[in-house]
């Protein structure tokens, strides 16, 4: 397949790609400052931060699995990927994404049993809950996700070989294909919604009984120092939702849009969770920010 390219920036490429590389750089440091942190501060050593250490290791796979390769098109003109190379890459990207709708899903939870049970927050999410939890959630979704390149391998694509993305994702792979993909369709958009949306509607849904046990609080400001706890979390969830919807609507509805949209729709995709989540718990989470400041100092 053929990578796509700024449509009348390609001489101007090799310098766009200096604010992607920033960006993968920052979320190379910033993920792996998070998995630093909890790793050497003992009072880390609790369920919330065991995920959003998954959550880090995922953002860090994600962006590898996807930015060296553009940035390697950006800067040396590497435009061609393999079929099977491709496949790979879409593999990765959908299973990954999965991985971490899961995760925010179980961050949802953690939430929700910590405001409304938590004198039995300690003997439900346990240290061993939360691994099996992680490995539930990676094989959710390699399960879910690997009919997709199963579905296309098959397939022959004897037209256009040019993506509308920098990187490989189903729906674009699949609609190169010059035979009938009504199968790798429905199972895609099942997927999609069995994982994704029932995720989102779960994290909704824990939300709406996490309101409601704040309202039923009398102070205001015990209400409202309640519910920051779930701030950083909801931010992380509207990190990953949003760019995933639009990429969704971009696909669906603006084949008509400029090329330019769906290379900074996918760009976004990809690397604002992966930049924004470490700086948003960063932010939100005072332990943290010492024990980042401290290794600053030494």
């Amino acid at each position: 397949f053929i990578l796509a390219s700024i449509p009348g920036l390609e001489a101007a490429q090799s310098w766009m790609a200096i604010p992607l590389c920033c960006a993968y750089v920052l979320a190379l440091a910033g993920n792996g400052a998070v998995l630093l942190v909890v790793r050497t501060e003992p009072s880390l050593h609790a369920p919330m931060y065991f995920f959003l250490c998954m959550l880090a290791t995922i953002d860090l796979a994600l962006a590898t699995a996807t930015v060296p390769r553009i940035l390697a098109f950006y800067w040396f003109g590497t435009r061609e990927i393999g079929f099977g190379a491709c496949l790979l890459q879409m593999f990765l990207i959908h299973t990954l994404s999965a991985v971490e709708s899961t995760v925010l899903l179980a961050m949802a939870v953690d939430r929700y049993v910590a405001i409304c049970h938590p004198l039995r927050h300690a003997a439900i999410l346990t240290n061993a809950a939360t691994a099996k939890i992680g490995l539930l959630a990676m094989a959710r979704g390699v399960l879910f996700f690997l009919p997709l390149p199963l579905l296309l391998l098959p397939l022959p694509f004897c037209g256009s070989r040019v993506l509308s993305h920098s990187f490989c994702l189903h729906q674009d792979v699949m609609n190169l294909a010059c035979a009938n993909t009504t199968p790798s369709v429905v199972y895609g958009l099942t997927a999609i919604l069995l994982v994704m949306g029932l995720d989102a509607i779960l994290i909704c849904l824990s939300y709406l009984l996490i309101l409601k046990a704040v309202l039923s609080l009398a102070a205001w400001r015990e209400r409202l120092k309640v519910f920051s706890t779930c701030i950083a979390h909801i931010c992380v969830v509207l990190a990953f939702y949003v760019p995933l919807i639009g990429l969704s609507v971009v696909h669906r509805f603006g084949r008509d849009l400029a090329p330019l949209v769906h290379i900074i729709m996918g760009n976004i995709y990809i690397l604002v969770p992966a930049v924004l989540n470490p700086i948003i718990y960063g932010v939100r989470t005072k332990q943290i920010q010492r024990r980042i400041l401290s290794l600053i100092h030494i």
